[in-house]
């Protein structure tokens, strides 16, 4: 098995990399401008808010972020504490918890979204064609496929 990768794909693992911490980076300086909390808030109560009843299990919010169990418990700590989210307790078997969406936490949502979307357009939509769009999105899904099945032997 070779080690070799060709050039054209580590141009675009580079272009992936640095596009992402780019348009992020904008993201979280535009938030940042305008009194709003981090985009990490953003995803974390948007996961919340997608989800059945609102509520996710702590796990598999973790699972659906790529953040750590440990991670994800602080950072819901920092939006329980801020009055965005509340925890419950899983009822059918009394150990796991909830992360549930409050009013507050959906109003937060509210306040960022235009932000996040406004930077999102200027950085990332206005520059990248629908036909463009598709191609990369299908690219990143058969890599997100073949890295969650198991490795070759």
């Amino acid at each position: 098995m070779s080690a070799r990768v060709p050039e054209p794909h580590l141009s675009a693992w580079r272009a992936l990399l640095n596009a992402h911490a780019s348009v992020v980076g904008r993201i979280e300086q535009a938030l940042a401008n305008a009194g709003l909390p981090p985009l990490a808030w953003y995803d974390v109560l948007w996961a919340v808010r997608r989800a059945p009843g609102r509520q996710v299990r702590m796990a598999e919010l973790a699972d659906g972020l790529t953040l750590s169990r440990g991670g994800v418990t602080k950072l819901v700590d920092r939006l329980e504490a801020a009055g965005l989210l509340r925890r419950a307790r899983a009822e059918d078997d009394g150990r796991g918890f909830y992360a549930v969406l409050t009013d507050a936490g959906e109003e937060m949502l509210r306040r960022m979204w235009p932000v996040y979307a406004r930077t999102l357009r200027e950085t990332f939509v206005d520059t990248v064609s629908s036909e463009e769009a598709a191609v990369i999105s299908a690219g990143l899904e058969r890599a997100k496929d073949a890295a969650a099945s198991p490795p070759a032997q």
